[in-house]
């Protein structure tokens, strides 16, 4: 049976795009097992008499009991036969897998239940298109189900697929429609009764082969374009920035909202392959800022997430202010800037505003709410992208002194922001003692975590790490401490809580690069931070991720972390960096260029390790140059051919004689040990410039023959004559002369000859023969037809039982 076969292919090579989802290879061997018990019991009922529908409810009967026997063997009957307990342990692992999706991002671990769905999934989907393709006839409607199972890793990525697993799921989707369509075509005709003498030779099938070729062809031509044409074009922005699945389903409908897993989006983020444009802002004192989009607030061991935001109509950004930042005193320094942000249209499902913390004041377009105890700004019904909007921020500046002095915090802030696991390691409780031992006030223990991240610690940045659970918090802090911004936040705000500090986490972006005034923020620029509490100052931020060329480039540390100094005869303490809006440095005196703190190397900045992107005109010159290089392989085949075969022919070789036994006929076996080599590759070459050159070479005519016919057909001159005679006898006697003696060198013969076939042609075909050589886009044709009938036959499988035999 050759359809569930082909189906159960098809449903394989479209289920290997998953494998950047997982970390490991369980997920494909117990989903490879799936396939292969719906497709056996497909080529089963197949192979019987049974009606067609009998066979979509035995494969799901299968398929549980393959799920039974490989999850739930130790409840199953005989670990096989499905049971009452082992359908409730199943449906257990199977909702542990739901709340395992949630929390994970992309590669998940291979854990039981997230494996049980995946199996499950490419399970009912190698049914479906066993249904659509061998039970219903209509092949075509199998694409449905394996498109859907294509778009999940569409859906959860950020990177586009790789073209190996694209072209093996289009292929393994074409060989089920060359699989129908053979069967179909081998249908064709009317049936015509006609009576005949009974004969003994089975009647002759239709001949197809032409017509499945072409259509091979063209299914073929269609991927390949597909896959290269894409490839070839300058792109222009990646996908939707927070339009992807992971992590959604904790809203709702009627006043809640859905909102992204944030630690996924911001890994989705920074690993992007292009730089898109997320958005740009000016502001008033010309500076640049972070922008925050999210506030995670619980962490339960294994990940940061937020408590669901709250808004309330009357706090709309449209009616009034917004309300008071928690814990903001009045007697603190701060300066009000106004910042005017521009989100790109590209930008898509964006219900949060990317705001300087704290925002006094919003003016937006929309319905969009604060929640009062973190200051994030949603909306039930709107997106951002596209938009722009003013925010008005009183951003405090304290002094260390100010910090120093801050007094503790209240019950309910503690409450909420102290919280940890109670099986948080105790080693990770001793670290955060023994890194802030010497520290008197929270802040100064802060400062001290924050030099332990950046300086002290060993820490490296890299994108290449994984996870934010509890074992990953371990090996981070104690083994790897190599990572990327959020496990960097996560870890100083679990010692921050473990040190009595309340402590969150914040997700947004960095201040971005500046362009004429216009300060532009990219997906790179996607970064986390922890925000700390004190008392009558409120949140602020804390920077332990690495910043310059071996960090995140546009991370910053705040001024209020640097070392104090005495910059006055009274001794009043000072930060290093200027408090003021400029970012001047004080001790540079007045006659100095104002200092930008989240561009300047001294201060935690490198503007040099900011990456811009590859300008447009670049990707069109690179996109040219593959196109280029695409076209001009034939040339470079036909070269390396040419090279190949001067090597042969360039030198003297002798054919030997070897004398042997006569054979059972009575003729004397000769061996070839040297001298057929250089005269082959002499009339294989000649061979392929006639093709090239369009120039017609009959396959009875012998090479004396063709010899005489070119020499006077084209006019050759004595030498280019003698040449073609010199290789026609040295072809003659390799092929027929007992023995052929010396043959010496041919490759002034050969150019000789080319030379004279080429003055008779146009310029265009010269041109044509070098750049565009027929024969070798003959043989790339051939290679081409040899790889579409080896996959013809791979479709062509059948399973053959043996046949009763009646008793």
């Amino acid at each position: 049976m050759r359809l569930p076969v082909m189906s159960g292919v098809a449903t394989g090579a479209v289920a290997l795009s998953l494998h950047p989802l997982f970390a490991g290879g369980t997920w494909f061997w117990a989903s490879f097992g799936a396939v292969l018990a719906v497709t056996a019991v497909g080529v089963l009922t197949g192979r019987s008499t049974l009606p067609y529908w009998v066979a979509p409810p035995a494969q799901l009967l299968a398929l549980w009991v393959y799920l039974t026997a490989v999850f739930t063997g130790g409840e199953a009957w005989g670990r096989v036969v499905p049971t009452t307990d082992s359908a409730v342990a199943l449906a257990l692992l199977a909702a542990d897998g739901f709340d395992d999706i949630q929390r994970f991002a992309v590669p998940v671990p291979p854990a039981p239940g997230i494996i049980l769905l995946t199996c499950g999934g490419v399970g009912l989907i190698a049914v479906l298109v066993d249904f659509f393709a061998a039970r219903v006839r209509r092949a075509a409607l199998a694409g449905l189900p394996l498109l859907a199972l294509f778009v999940v890793p569409a859906s959860f990525l950020g990177d586009p697929l790789s073209w190996p697993v694209v072209v093996v799921a289009a292929l393994g989707f074409l060989g089920l429609l060359a699989a129908d369509g053979r069967e179909r075509v081998g249908r064709w005709g009317r049936p015509v009764l006609v009576r005949r003498a009974p004969s003994f030779v089975a009647p002759r099938p239709a001949d197809t082969s032409g017509l499945r070729l072409s259509g091979k062809r063209v299914g073929f031509a269609a991927v390949a374009l597909a896959i290269l044409l894409p490839s070839l074009l300058p792109t222009l922005e990646p996908d939707p920035l927070f339009g992807f699945g992971v992590g959604n389903g904790k809203g709702g409908t009627g006043g809640t909202i859905s909102f992204p897993n944030p630690v996924a989006s911001l890994r989705r983020q920074l690993t992007l392959p292009a730089e898109a444009t997320v958005l740009t802002y000016r502001s008033s004192d010309n500076t640049p800022r972070y922008l925050r989009l999210y506030s995670l607030d619980v962490f339960d061991g294994e990940q940061w997430t937020m408590t669901k935001p709250v808004g309330r109509a009357e706090d709309r950004t449209s009616d009034k202010p917004l309300p008071p930042a928690p814990g903001l005193g009045a007697r603190v320094p701060a300066d009000q800037v106004t910042t005017r942000i521009a989100v790109s249209e590209d930008v898509l499902d964006l219900k949060f505003l990317p705001l300087p913390y704290p925002p006094s004041r919003v003016r937006i377009e929309g319905d969009w709410r604060p929640d009062r105890d973190t200051l994030m700004v949603f909306s039930h019904t709107d997106t951002a992208g596209g938009l722009s909007y003013e925010v008005v921020s009183a951003e405090p500046k304290p002094t260390p002194a100010l910090l120093k002095a801050a007094g503790s915090a209240p019950e309910a802030i503690g409450e909420r922001y102290l919280k940890l696991p109670g099986d948080l390691p105790s080693e990770i409780r001793q670290l955060a003692e023994a890194v802030t031992e010497s520290g008197a006030t929270p802040y100064e223990k802060a400062v001290q975590l924050q030099d332990f991240f950046t300086t002290d610690g060993g820490f490296t940045y890299t994108l290449q790490t994984q996870g934010h659970g509890g074992s990953a918090l371990s090996d981070f802090l104690f083994r790897s401490r190599a990572g990327y911004c959020e496990q960097f936040a996560a870890s100083m705000a679990v010692l921050a809580r473990v040190l009595g500090i309340p402590a969150r986490v914040a997700i947004g972006y960095t201040g971005g690069i500046s362009a004429s005034g216009q300060w532009e923020v990219r997906t790179r620029d996607s970064h986390a931070w922890p925000e700390l509490y004190f008392e009558g100052v409120g949140w602020l931020r804390f920077e332990p991720t690495p910043s310059g060329p071996t960090g995140q480039a546009s991370a910053s540390r705040p001024s209020y972390t640097f070392p104090e100094v005495v910059t006055d005869a009274d001794d009043e303490p000072s930060t290093s960096p200027s408090t003021g809006t400029t970012g001047a440095d004080p001790s540079s005196g007045p006659s100095q260029a104002p200092r930008n703190p989240m561009l300047d190397r001294d201060f935690g900045g490198a503007p040099l390790a900011v990456d811009e992107g590859v300008p447009v005109a670049a990707k069109i010159a690179i996109g040219v140059a593959l196109a280029l290089l695409v076209l001009l392989v034939p040339a470079l085949l036909r070269w390396e051919t040419r090279l190949r075969r001067q090597r042969a022919y360039s030198r003297t070789a002798v054919r030997a004689e070897t004398p042997a036994a006569p054979d059972a006929t009575g003729v004397v076996a000769v061996r070839s040990v040297a001298g057929e080599p250089a005269a082959a590759a002499a009339w294989a070459e000649l061979d392929d410039a006639l093709c090239d050159y369009g120039m017609a070479r009959q396959p009875s005519e012998s090479p004396r023959a063709l010899a005489v016919r070119l020499a006077r057909e084209y006019g050759f001159d004595a030498e280019a004559r003698a040449s073609m005679e010199k290789i026609a006898w040295a072809v003659e006697r390799m092929l027929f002369a007992r023995s052929p003696g010396e043959t010496g060198p041919l490759r002034e013969d050969v150019r000789r000859v080319r030379r004279a076939l080429a003055a008779t042609v146009s310029r265009g075909r010269r041109v044509r023969a070098v750049l565009l050589p027929p024969s070798t886009l003959l043989r790339m044709r051939a290679a081409g037809a040899r790889l579409l009938d080896g996959f013809e036959r791979l479709g062509s499988i059948r399973l053959r039982l043996p046949a009763r035999r009646d008793a």
